[in-house]
């Protein structure tokens, strides 16, 4: 296949590919450095699979059968996508976009459509049990990460048959706990182009989801919540990562693989003992409060602040806000009796191990600001009554 040749100016990006497009369908020239490797390879695939980017391209919904089973099988993934569709219309409800969620196989299982009075193929597009994959409807953004796992955005020509350059899309998948690939969300946008970043708001939503789905999906094990900010916790960039009643990492997302400097979502050959990764045993990350966030040191040594979700029947559902900050309240009895001398004191429990790692963190915060117990609040990025309650019995206060 032939290359480019040096383009002509042009100031609009969509002119660019318009041309590129046309070189590579009528006459063999490579797009490469025009579009992405993503699509520059479903344009490939498209073209054995179909007769050409010219005949007309149907909108179908497979079977009802297969629809129903498809809302079946995805029934955790539904209910997720339920749950945040009152932040995604708000995010999204006076934007010209809609937001589409199929399965891991390209059906539709859940969308938005305003049905504004220019939209011609979001209508027909975005109904239930309709076939987005590359095989049904070409190259585009949700049929390219169910064949490639990948997040795409696909832009105007970028899309493989003439009757769908009016589409703007970006897509990302969802991931279960086993991490195959559960589903794709899509944001699209009919003959206007999105004015910002889709494929980072389109990120930011689809983790959400994923992140319901997993709690959803994760059973007995003890599921932590992971990230390098207090407020983070409750976003969609929290980490998670559910740890098995050995003591393994059973699964992980994306964020808390990155966080632990783990390959993205894969777990090696070997069970991975959380110990590894967290520096502390299945007792101790059990005993991490579920209704506050600790800071928990990691081998590598960054800090992260953590929280249980808890196993079971005895996970909270949906996401609880960090605000409500339980009352001062005596803390557990794990720590050894205020008599006896540290020297003489036993071995400490795991529960103390993670108190204790938590206490050094305070105290060196202490001593930087000058025992001043607000500013240590500020630096930790905690309220000052957490400070305060996790304070050695009689600690000195005279400096706030």
């Amino acid at each position: 296949m032939r290359n480019a040749p040096d383009r002509p100016f042009f100031a609009d990006r969509l002119q660019i590919v318009e041309l590129a497009r046309r070189r590579y369908f009528e006459d063999g020239v490579s797009p490469a450095g025009v579009v992405s490797e993503a699509v520059f390879q479903s344009w490939a695939r498209c073209q054995r699979l179909h007769d050409g980017p010219h005949r007309a391209v149907e909108f179908q919904p497979v079977t009802e059968s297969r629809t129903r089973l498809a809302l079946q099988r995805n029934r955790h993934l539904h209910d997720a996508w339920q749950a945040e569709l009152p932040q995604l219309q708000r995010l999204l409800g006076t934007t010209s976009c809609a937001a589409m969620l199929t399965d891991g196989s390209g059906v539709m299982i859940g969308a938005t459509c305003a049905g504004r009075p220019h939209e011609h193929l979001i209508p027909v597009a975005a109904r239930l049990g309709v076939d987005l994959s590359e095989e049904a409807v070409g190259t585009t953004a949700p049929g390219v990460v169910v064949r490639t796992g990948a997040p795409v955005s696909v832009i105007g020509a970028e899309h493989f048959f003439d009757g769908v350059r009016q589409m703007h899309c970006a897509a990302v998948p969802i991931r279960d706990t086993q991490g195959r690939l559960a589903g794709v969300l899509d944001i699209s946008s009919e003959a206007i182009a999105f004015g910002f970043d889709a494929a980072t708001v389109v990120g930011h939503l689809a983790g959400a989801i994923e992140n319901r789905l997993l709690l959803a999906q994760a059973g007995e094990h003890l599921v932590l919540r992971l990230q390098v900010a207090l407020p983070l916790l409750e976003s969609s960039a929290a980490g998670l990562l559910g740890i098995d009643s050995q003591g393994r990492v059973a699964w992980l997302n994306g964020q808390a693989a990155r966080l632990l400097g783990l390959p993205d979502r894969a777990l090696p050959g070997e069970p991975l003992q959380a110990e590894a990764v967290l520096g502390q045993g299945l007792d101790a990350l059990a005993a991490l409060p579920s209704d506050d966030a600790s800071p928990l040191p990691l081998p590598s040594g960054l800090v992260l602040w953590a929280r249980s979700e808890g196993r079971g029947e005895t996970r909270r559902r949906g996401w609880v806000s960090l605000s409500r900050v339980p009352a001062p309240a005596p803390e557990p009895s794990a720590a050894p009796p205020a008599q006896a001398p540290p020297a003489a004191a036993q071995a400490p429990s795991t529960t103390a191990t993670v108190r204790d790692a938590q206490g050094e963190l305070l105290q060196r915060t202490l001593q930087a600001c000058g025992g001043n117990l607000s500013e240590a609040a500020r630096v930790l990025g905690v309220s000052r009554g957490w400070v305060y309650r996790r304070l050695p019995s009689g600690g000195d206060l005279t400096s706030h």
